[in-house]
């Protein structure tokens, strides 16, 4: 592994985009065959998230990947405010459990796990392997491909509208612009991770039963001004740590 690191970092980012990809819908699979939501998929997710970030330790990378603090104050980010609004998404309509107490724990862990891998991967591996080659074109490709990763939901037959569909993905890319804006103002990747490990695991107790499509087009267009326009406000705030 250290050596395809260090042959070629882009090549190394999309190795292990190809590794979590291929063992997470297989564990999905699985745990879809088992009956039981992320039984599977949570010790892959675990396995995965040990492998990655002992490597980045044991190659003295944690810093340099954005597991450190964060190298400017929090007042000039908003207090990371924004963040916090999205947070709460989730839980805006109540509170709903649909699954069993062991699949809401496995799912939980599993989400905590891909907002480690996600982050690291293309916020960290992916983008700072690309923005040698320019800073613009690596927060497009960043942004772009979180919210690519949702186009699936348009042709998987779940029942929903184009519409609400169309906004999610408008969604993922907004919050991928604001998370990669983050982590390239501040340095640091904790803010992102935790945020993107929360958001997905508090998802587990939407109350899918009171959300209609109206109310769902409505959260998608609030937070897509909310994640959009904070990327956008950090686009102007001055990092002391690259001199700007």
């Amino acid at each position: 592994m250290r050596k395809l690191y260090e042959k070629s970092e882009i090549w190394f980012a999309v190795a292990w985009i190809i590794a979590y990809c291929v063992l997470l819908s297989l564990g999905d699979n699985i745990s879809a065959s088992i009956g039981m939501i992320n039984v599977v998929t949570f010790p892959i997710a675990l396995l995965l998230s040990v492998v990655l970030f002992l490597f980045l330790k044991k190659t003295d990378l944690l810093e340099a990947y954005g597991l450190c603090k964060s190298k400017v104050p929090a007042s000039k980010v908003l207090f990371y405010s924004p963040v916090l609004v999205m947070l709460t998404a989730n839980l805006w309509y109540g509170i709903g459990i649909y699954v069993s107490p062991i699949e809401a724990v496995c799912y939980v862990l599993t989400m905590l796990c891909v907002g480690f891998l996600e982050e690291v991967i293309f916020r960290g591996l992916l983008f700072n392997a690309m923005r040698k080659d320019g800073v613009k074109s690596a927060i497009l490709v960043s942004s772009l491909t979180f919210g690519i990763g949702h186009i699936v939901n348009l042709f998987n037959g779940s029942g929903a509208e184009l519409l609400p569909n169309l906004l999610q993905v408008i969604y993922a890319t907004a919050a991928g612009f604001m998370f990669v804006m983050i982590y390239y103002k501040t340095e640091s990747l904790l803010v992102c991770i935790g945020a993107h490990g929360v958001f997905n695991a508090l998802s587990v107790f939407v109350n899918e039963a009171a959300v209609s499509d109206t109310m769902h087009i409505l959260s998608c267009v609030f937070l897509i001004v909310v994640c959009g326009g904070y990327a956008v406000y950090l686009t102007r705030v001055k990092s002391d740590v690259r001199g700007e």
